[in-house]
């Protein structure tokens, strides 16, 4: 690197600190000292790779170094305009809050709050009063509890339940979720003992029957709510099993994973379980996530027997795993808009928009088409018909329908105006699709179109 008479050229950071774009920067000094340093290095390496005749300028150089500081300033966790059409969307985040769900959030953290204290006595409460009286009243449950997501209610579960004992399960359940994480893989770390029952296309209630011993402490079905096997299939319905278990007096544990806690037909979509429905089919315990189907904050949501969740209230566990007043909030104020079917179809952006009818998407398209033509006409632009899925691992097998703006820009490529768009301030996240970039409105409020139109403007 010696070498190169250049690297002997570069300004110091005193020097550049110094400079007046620079020194007037409104970012606190680490900032950008981390910045100038950055920028050194990355053109040390330059030089050094020989992708450099000449020093850039010093102004080049601190432009650079304010993009750098703009980088180092951004919240990494923000805000981002899904166009995607996934509502239950993994990696942004999956459901989006109600209004109520935000304000109760805003009022629990910027002040002190009931967490764990009992107004009407004047002592100690427990954080888990705020939610339980609510989900046994909407499921029917005997008792409730909630933790901070649905794999830590299933560790939990089973670590009270099975704990050196067996934990019959059909092959064909042994699912994977999300991350790399695997059923058994939770299996044992609760302490209980994998029994494999059944192929992987098909089980029988005499699978279970079979392999019960006097060490078989929970038989555990899951929903396999990330996928679907079809033709020469079958699982063993959850009230079979569940009478095998009560018979046997071994708990049946159902991890149902999405969470649809509203009737079916309440869904445009059919055959997902219900949660109501997965306690009236003798379930002595029923786990499911908070941030999918239900449409609330992140969360494990535990609902079962008396004796069962009392159980798993003394567990150790359950303090390292408890759900923090943030998410308790958020969970509560989401649980109360259910009291009213309607008004959570509405209030609930999960559900407003699983819900949406087709026509009222097709006139969302045009008018978002029409306002990125008349602002841009460097593009060609039109409304598609498409298929949306709800994702988070929710009715996999089930698509709805969508509509689309479909983008063909005329100077930069697709990819290019993809690029731009995750590029932004608020990013706007899209699919590329038959060389065309799609801007699902499903999953985009009307109040971000003005936003959208902007951001494609710019990038194109």
């Amino acid at each position: 690197m010696t070498s190169n008479p250049l690297l002997r050229q570069i300004p110091k950071v005193d020097e550049l600190l110094h400079q007046p774009v620079l020194s007037q920067a409104d970012c606190p000094y680490t900032v950008l000292l981390q910045a100038i340093r950055a920028e050194l290095d990355c053109l040390r390496s330059g030089l050094a790779a020989g992708e450099y005749n000449e020093l850039p300028p010093t102004e080049h150089l601190c432009e650079s170094i304010l993009m750098r500081v703009k980088h180092l300033n951004t919240m990494s966790l923000r805000r981002v305009i899904n166009a995607t059409g996934v509502i239950l969307h993994t990696n942004l985040g999956r459901a989006p809050l109600s209004k109520a769900a935000l304000q109760a959030v805003c009022d629990a953290a910027c002040s002190y709050s009931t967490l764990e204290y009992d107004t009407e006595n004047g002592t100690r409460g427990s954080r888990g009063d705020h939610i339980e009286g609510l989900l046994c009243e909407l499921t029917g449950a005997q008792a409730a509890m909630a933790v901070n997501n649905n794999a830590a209610a299933i560790l939990l579960a089973l670590s009270t339940l099975s704990r050196d004992g067996e934990i019959i399960v059909s092959r064909g359940e042994l699912v994977e979720i999300g991350d790399s994480f695997r059923v058994p893989d939770i299996m044992q770390q609760s302490g209980g003992h994998l029994v494999e029952v059944g192929a992987t296309n098909k089980t029988h209630l005499r699978d279970y029957e079979n392999a019960i011993t006097e060490n078989t402490a929970v038989l555990l079905k899951v929903h396999t709510s990330n996928y679907k096997i079809v033709g020469f299939a079958g699982d063993v319905p959850l009230c079979e099993l569940s009478k095998l278990g009560k018979a046997r007096h071994i708990p049946t544990v159902y991890d149902l994973g999405s969470g649809a806690l509203l009737d079916e037909q309440a869904y445009p979509f059919t055959g997902e379980p219900t949660v109501p429905q997965a306690l009236r089919d003798g379930a002595d315990v029923v786990t499911f996530s908070g941030d999918k189907l239900l449409g609330g904050p992140q969360a494990g949501i535990i609902l079962g027997s008396v004796e069962c969740i009392s159980r798993m209230k003394r567990n150790p566990l359950a303090r390292a795993l408890r759900l923090d007043k943030l998410s308790l909030a958020a969970l509560e104020a989401t649980l109360r808009l259910y009291r009213e079917p309607s008004r959570a179809r509405e209030e609930i952006p999960t559900l407003r928009m699983l819900c949406t009818d087709i026509d009222a998407l097709n006139q969302k398209a045009q008018q978002l088409c029409k306002s990125i033509l008349e602002h841009q006409p460097c593009c060609t632009a039109q409304v598609i018909q498409q298929q949306r899925q709800t994702g988070g691992g929710s009715v996999p097998a089930q698509s709805l329908p969508a509509a689309a703006v479909a983008i063909a820009p005329h100077r930069i490529t697709v990819t290019e105006l993809e690029q731009r768009l995750r590029a932004l301030e608020v990013p706007i996240i899209a699919r590329i699709s038959e060389n065309r970039l799609l801007l699902d409105v499903s999953t985009i409020s009307g109040e971000d179109f003005d936003a959208v139109v902007r951001g494609v403007t710019g990038a194109l």
